[in-house]
């Protein structure tokens, strides 16, 4: 899924995040499964992961996306890898902002996982700072 040497493959990036979200504690699980929400809508929910986040969409207060401590027993590694390769075709600005979500989790930001994603995320971005006809993620 790369698209030119030395650029981190979209699907690596969701595979690391889904790896740390593995290994993080439930708090942090919520607030980056909120994150990655964020810039989807109700009708994109459904196309993610067989629906799970759409469910979770349906349970929120009607002001703000809270992801409840049950909700997370619904979400697997395969679904954040769903949501994470889908978030990149929509937000690259929501991809970018997972450095700063892991790096102020202590517990986050201290696996393995966690470093390996800051580096490609980093990579990625100076990728597309020396590149800036390249237009989308999809590229």
């Amino acid at each position: 899924m790369t698209s030119r040497r030395g650029r981190a493959p979209l699907q690596k990036i969701g595979q690391l995040v889904s790896r740390v979200y593995g290994d993080a504690p439930a708090g942090e699980r919520r607030q980056l499964i909120e994150h990655l929400l964020q810039p989807l809508s109700l009708l994109s929910l459904f196309a993610v992961a067989n629906g799970v986040f759409a469910r979770i969409w349906f349970r929120r207060d009607w002001q703000d996306l809270h992801v409840r401590v049950e909700d997370l027993d619904m979400i697997g590694p395969s679904d954040v890898t769903a949501l994470v390769d889908f978030v990149q075709q929509v937000s690259i600005e929501t991809i970018d902002g997972l450095t700063q979500v892991i790096t102020t989790s202590p517990a986050m930001g201290a696996s393995a996982a966690a470093a390996l994603l800051i580096a490609a995320l980093i990579q990625r971005r100076q990728s597309r700072a020396a590149d800036p006809d390249r237009e989308s993620p999809q590229k």
